[in-house]
């Protein structure tokens, strides 16, 4: 069973997810959500067929129907979820997983993500367990379910002109390939737009530099404005900017201020992950932006935006939170709300790099993996050994440790979905950050 994880589950295909598998998760899922009808979506992999005919075998079998979106993105899925009053749905799809990994995104009423606290630990003991499945006295029946006019028409109400922007848009080979081109028309310089499971552009993880490689390229080869690259099911995107430099994502959640906080005029609550910057609170707090800071992960944060009734939140990992959007991410919706700020701000004569390098104050490590079995004991150790030497201005112990200095912070937390221990720190000089680093890595290497 270990395609199950704290968000999702995911796994490689067909060892630890195949169509049997996704028959019995299936089968569970009316039992476990009290649902009578379950929408179902699905990304391009070469798998995905597969699963889909065991996923719905299984629901329907159980006496739900099957709501079919066909080929769509997962905020497509979070969107009709929500929108179209459905208890439950299933994307199927592995994100920005490598080809040979498939999964399953589960979400209840009003699309709230289902973890593995929140019931998939439930389908997970079924399983193991070894729980019949035996076919309802009347099967549920597949419905076709094609709204992508009526999604199209939702985001299009976002897009302003940005008929001023020469912009580049890597889809990865994705699910955003279905959207884009009758979104933002023919004019950007589309990369790897076509959907294709064997991701012959790069594997769809915008986080990785390698793949961002092509987009910066044709950034800086045809002077384009910005560019945008989705990872493989379009619930996250990532930023370079005129140069060909990417933009660590925690610092669009600032930028995205801007059009929350001072076009809009709202005010109110942000939400940030423990690993974002401290810039994204210095520049929002001005605008009359409240920033939160909460675990990582859509399993955590899209249902703690809604009980902070928050405006908009994002994640270092480019995911995207909006009130507007039922409180959950969108690739797609972050990406027009970026274009219409960075289309403004070329109307005043600003560029993106200068916009976000007044954001940016501090030096950051960006995430440092440790891959070691003793994870809480090595956490504790850096904790302590840090504490011991100054005293801090702020500590948060949820989802491992943040702990501030006037000088610096660290954040050492446990992956959810690998096995490492991830460590990521900022300060206010390079050789301050290269200082705290080093010694990290010093502690660490006692329990490796």
């Amino acid at each position: 069973m270990g395609a199950f994880h704290a968000y999702d589950i995911r796994g490689i295909y067909p060892n630890e997810i195949n169509r049997e598998f996704a028959y019995k998760a299936g089968y569970f899922l009316p039992e476990l959500l009290g649902a009578d009808k379950v929408l179902v979506g699905r990304d391009m992999r070469t798998s995905s067929p597969d699963i889909y005919a065991g996923l719905v075998a299984g629901i329907t079998d159980a006496g739900a129907d099957v709501y079919d979106l066909g080929l769509s993105t997962t905020p497509l899925v979070y969107y009709a979820t929500a929108r179209h009053g459905f208890k439950a749905s299933v994307q199927i799809t592995a994100s920005h997983n490598p080809k040979e990994y498939n999964g399953l995104k589960v979400s209840r009423e009003n699309a709230l993500p289902v973890g593995l606290d929140a019931g998939l630990g439930v389908i997970k003991r079924w399983m193991e367990e070894g729980k019949p499945t035996p076919k309802a006295a009347k099967p549920g029946v597949v419905h076709a379910f094609d709204i992508a006019e009526e999604y199209l028409a939702f985001q299009r109400g976002y897009l302003k002109d940005i008929s001023n922007l020469k912009v580049a848009i890597d889809c990865s080979n994705g699910v955003a390939s279905l959207f884009v081109h009758q979104l933002f028309g023919e004019s950007p310089l589309y990369l790897f737009d076509t959907p294709d499971g064997t991701f012959p552009g790069h594997e769809p993880n915008p986080l990785l530099a390698e793949n961002r490689v092509a987009l910066s390229e044709a950034v800086r080869a045809q002077h384009c404005d910005l560019g945008v690259i989705y990872d493989g099911d379009a619930d996250r995107v990532m930023f370079v900017d005129e140069k060909g430099d990417f933009i660590s994502p925690d610092l669009m959640i600032a930028l995205l201020g801007n059009y929350f906080l001072v076009e809009k005029g709202l005010r109110g609550k942000v939400l940030q992950d423990i690993r974002s910057s401290k810039s994204v609170a210095e520049y929002l707090t001005p605008l009359g932006g409240e920033v939160c800071t909460w675990k990582v992960g859509r399993a955590f944060a899209a249902p703690r935006l809604r009980e902070i009734d928050g405006i908009f939140g994002g994640e270092l990992a480019g995911h995207y939170y909006f009130k507007d959007f039922f409180y959950s991410d969108s690739g797609i919706l972050a990406s027009i709300l970026v274009l219409n700020i960075v289309a403004d701000l070329k109307r005043q004569g600003r560029r993106l790099s200068e916009v976000i390098g007044g954001i940016s104050h501090y030096e950051n490590s960006g995430e440092i993996n440790f891959k070691l079995e003793r994870k809480a004991e090595a956490m504790d150790a850096v904790r302590d050994y840090f504490c011991a030497q100054e005293q801090p201005t702020a500590r948060m112990d949820f989802d491992g440790y943040r702990v501030e200095f006037p000088q610096w912070w660290f954040n050492i937390r446990p992956s959810n979905t690998e096995p490492y221990l991830r460590f990521l720190c900022e300060a206010t000089s390079k050789s301050l950050l290269e200082e705290k680093i080093a010694k990290t890595r010093e502690i660490i290497a006692r329990f490796e």
